[in-house]
C-alpha cells in the first residue's frame, strides 16, 4: 500500500521535474550582473558638469558583473542595455527553475527510497 502511494508521488514528481526542465530549455541567452544608469563628470575643467551638479553627462547604461573573480564595468548603448536586461532576467529565471528542480528532485528521491525499501 505504501509502495503504490510512493510510486504515484514519484510519478507526479517526475512530471513536475520534466515540466521544469522543459521551461529551462526554453530560456534564451543568459548573463549575470546588473545594469544601472549613471551620470558622469568629464575631465574638461571648463565643462558645465564641473560647476553645475544638475548638468552631468548621461545618463549612460553600465553593466557590472564578476568575471574571473574580478568586477567588470562596461558602458552599453541603449540597444545593448535592452539585450542585457533580457539576458539578466533569463539568468534569474534559470536560477529559480534550477532551485525548483532541486526541490522536486529531493522529494522524488525520498519517494524512490521508499519504493526501494518496499522492494527489499
Amino acid at each position: 500500500m505504501v509502495g503504490k502511494a510512493a510510486a504515484a508521488k514519484l510519478a507526479s514528481h517526475e512530471r513536475r521535474y520534466r515540466n521544469l526542465a522543459g521551461q529551462l530549455a526554453g530560456i534564451g541567452y543568459i548573463a549575470s550582473g546588473s545594469l544601472a544608469q549613471r551620470q558622469t563628470r568629464c575631465g574638461k575643467p571648463t565643462c558645465a558638469c564641473r560647476t553645475d551638479p544638475d548638468r552631468l553627462h548621461g545618463p549612460y547604461w553600465h553593466w557590472t558583473a564578476k568575471v574571473d573573480g574580478r568586477t567588470v564595468n562596461k558602458r552599453l548603448t541603449e540597444s545593448e542595455a535592452r539585450l542585457y536586461l533580457e539576458w539578466i532576467a533569463n539568468d534569474r529565471k534559470a536560477r529559480s527553475l534550477l532551485a525548483q528542480m532541486r526541490a522536486v528532485a529531493a522529494e522524488a528521491a525520498a519517494a524512490a527510497l521508499i519504493i526501494a525499501e518496499d522492494a527489499e
